[in-house]
C-alpha cells in the first residue's frame, strides 16, 4: 500500500520524504489555510520536493470553473493531480481531465455508488473518507471493502485512496481491506513505528552495550 501524507506543511513533507516512506502528498483548502501561504506557491514547492503525485484541489463548485482552475493547476508541475469533489459537475470535470491525460483525485466519497461513478469517468484516485463515516456511526472500513470488490469485479483501474485517517489502526484496517493508498497525517505516520516492546527491547540493548565498555567506531 502506498503512503501519501495529508498536509501542506513543507517541513513535514521534507522530513517524511527523507525517510523513504512517502509516495505522494494530498492537500485541500483547509490544509492550505492552516499554512497561511499562497496556494499555488505551496503546491509548486511541494512538487519540487517529491516526485510522486501531489493533489491540488479546485475551489470552484461549477463545471466550467473546475475545468479552468484544474487546467491552470496542472501547469504548475507534471506531478500535480487535480482534486475534484464528488458531485455531478465534479464527475463531468473528471471526465474532461481524464480525456486529456491529466490525473485526478475525486474526493469526499461516502458511498460505494459514488465510487462506482468516479471509476466510470476514469478517476485516477477515489478518496473515501473513513474517519468521517466512523464519526456518524457508520463503518468506514466496510466502505473500502465494498469499493474494492466492485472495482475488482469490473477491473476498474481507479485506485482506492483511503482518506480521513485518524489512527494507526485505521492503516492496518484499510490495508487489509485492499486500499491501494492511504493518505495520512504526519503524526499518525510516525506512530506506525511505535511499539512499547520495541522501545523496551532497544532500551535493554543500549544498557547491555554500555556495560561492555566497547565502541564500534
Amino acid at each position: 500500500m502506498k503512503f501519501f501524507v495529508d498536509t501542506a506543511e513543507i517541513k513535514d513533507i521534507k522530513d517524511l520524504n527523507e525517510t523513504g516512506l512517502l509516495d505522494g502528498v494530498t492537500t485541500n483548502p483547509s490544509l492550505i489555510a492552516k499554512s497561511g501561504r499562497d496556494f499555488k506557491e505551496v503546491i509548486a514547492e511541494i512538487c519540487s520536493i517529491i516526485e510522486g503525485p501531489v493533489s491540488a484541489e479546485v475551489a470552484s463548485t461549477e463545471y466550467d470553473g473546475m475545468v479552468a482552475e484544474g487546467e491552470h493547476l496542472a501547469k504548475i508541475a507534471d506531478n500535480v493531480v487535480i482534486k475534484l469533489p464528488l458531485t455531478v459537475d465534479g464527475l463531468k470535470a473528471c471526465k474532461h481531465f481524464t480525456s486529456k491525460g491529466i490525473k485526478t483525485n475525486v474526493t469526499l466519497c461516502f458511498s460505494a455508488n459514488q465510487a462506482l461513478l468516479a471509476a466510470k469517468v476514469g478517476a485516477t484516485y477515489i478518496s473515501p473518507f473513513i474517519g468521517r463515516l466512523d464519526d456518524i456511526n457508520l463503518d468506514g472500513v466496510e466502505l473500502i471493502e465494498n469499493i474494492r470488490q466492485i472495482y475488482d469485479n469490473y477491473a476498474y483501474s481507479t485506485e482506492i485512496l483511503a482518506a480521513s485517517i485518524r489512527t494507526p489502526n485505521h492503516i492496518t484496517e484499510v490495508a487489509l481491506a485492499g486500499a491501494d493508498v492511504a493518505t495520512i497525517p504526519p503524526a499518525v505516520i510516525y506512530k506506525l513505528a511505535d511499539h512499547p516492546l520495541t522501545k523496551a527491547g532497544l532500551d535493554a540493548f543500549v544498557k547491555d552495550w554500555k556495560s561492555t565498555g566497547q565502541s564500534i567506531l
